[in-house]
């Protein structure tokens, strides 16, 4: 789940971003996660380093505000609302995707289009794997991932697919529900990387983002989701992006191979359900914590994270997990170091979360980022002052809306 975001992702290739969680010591129930009751522990001021606002649409139409927007960089609006972002001329949609819009498009992302979401690829080369020696602990043992227990939302509740549209066509990450300081026990808030929600350096923000927590619940095979009821494939609905926020570093530095970026690849999405007024929290029951303080590697103990890989030898149906102890990696003795894992996922688990135990609770401490060509292991950023104030910018500016 590289859906996790950057040059757009082509169709065949693989992602390498995870969901991430613990299995047995991460236990992600509406019970365990605290339910829709529990509020976080304050957080330190902070000023949202790159934010994306804007979007919406609505039972009667695309918003005036958002119309306008649409005209400013050149899209036909009547054009928009009748498909016609469907089938731009590839550069130019780079180009109009400069600001975030996302208006919401009944029926869109019907059970078959998302089974037809190819996975969004992040893959470091041989070159980039070895720029960090020195840096990077030696690379993991090989961890294979596990099938989380059905049904998802009793297992699971948080963790979920991202789909998105990309110029090359849908595409499908991983994300997790988050905790909002904010506003307690009403939050809206997904987390997923960067590169799920824009293109890096060379690129815009994507279309028609929308998050769809618990997919496929029973974990039913490709064959078995033919004749699905669609409730069993989104459980809680489909919740559309109105706003959506991600690093400037990963805007100025992302690309195909997660580049200067990759440190700095997440991205928070502020969502509302296609159909109910709820809260996601509250519909779906489970939230969890965002640890912001980083914490080394050797102080992590052990990290799990959680997705949907959809690239060979998986499909992208059913959801899954690998746990290990992370150690250090880095692309540039210049740039951050990441958090690895050993685990064979592969792309479509972009943009998971990874779980960590912190005073007896499961909290989102990084995402799928990265990961290498024979998807032997997966790399995440580490969450600090940078990712808090993005977190902070987008709880404040439209939480609770």
């Amino acid at each position: 789940m590289r859906s996790t975001p950057v040059p757009a992702p082509r169709r065949g290739r693989r992602t390498v971003l995870a969901a991430a969680g613990l299995v047995t010591a991460l236990a992600l129930t509406s019970t365990a996660c605290g339910g829709s009751g529990d509020s976080a522990s304050d957080r330190p001021d902070a000023t949202g380093s790159q934010a994306a606002a804007n979007g919406g649409g609505g039972k009667a139409g695309i918003p005036a505000d958002l119309a306008g927007r649409l005209k400013e960089h050149g899209i036909d609006v009547d054009r928009w609302k009748n498909g016609g972002w469907k089938d731009w001329d590839k550069d130019k949609w780079l180009g109009d995707a400069k600001d975030f819009v996302n208006p919401v498009i009944k029926g869109l992302w019907k059970p078959e289009r998302m089974r037809s979401a190819d996975e969004a690829d992040k893959r470091v080369t041989t070159k980039d794997a070895s720029a960090g020696q020195g840096v990077s602990d030696p690379d993991p043992a090989p961890v294979r991932a596990q099938a989380e227990k059905t049904p998802y939302h009793r297992n699971a509740a948080p963790v979920g697919k991202v789909f998105f549209d990309s110029p090359d066509g849908p595409a499908v990450c991983s994300g997790t529900v988050v905790k909002d300081v904010n506003h307690p026990g009403k939050s809206n808030l997904v987390w997923t990387a960067g590169h799920c929600v824009h293109a890096g350096g060379n690129g815009g923000w994507y279309r028609n983002i929308v998050f769809v927590p618990a997919y496929n619940d029973l974990g039913k095979s490709e064959a078995e989701l033919t004749h699905a009821n669609p409730t069993e494939i989104a459980p809680y609905g489909n919740w559309w992006a109105d706003w959506a926020s991600t690093s400037g570093q990963w805007i100025k530095g992302g690309s195909q191979s997660g580049g200067d970026g990759a440190p700095y690849d997440y991205a928070v999405l502020h969502v509302k359900p296609e159909q109910g007024a709820k809260s996601l929290e509250e519909t779906v029951g489970a939230a969890l914590d965002v640890d912001f303080s980083a914490p080394s590697a050797a102080e992590a103990a052990k990290m799990g994270a959680w997705g949907y890989p959809a690239a060979p030898p998986y499909h992208g149906e059913k959801m899954f997990r690998c746990i290990d102890v992370p150690g250090r990696f880095s692309l540039s003795p210049s740039l951050p170091t990441m958090y690895r894992i050993g685990c064979d996922m592969t792309g479509g688990s972009s943009g998971g979360g990874w779980f960590r135990v912190l005073n007896g609770k499961s909290v989102l401490v990084s995402n799928t980022s990265i990961g290498p060509a024979d998807n032997s292991w997966l790399a995440g950023p580490q969450l600090g002052r940078d990712a808090e104030a993005l977190y902070q910018n987008m709880s404040r500016t439209y939480g609770g809306q």
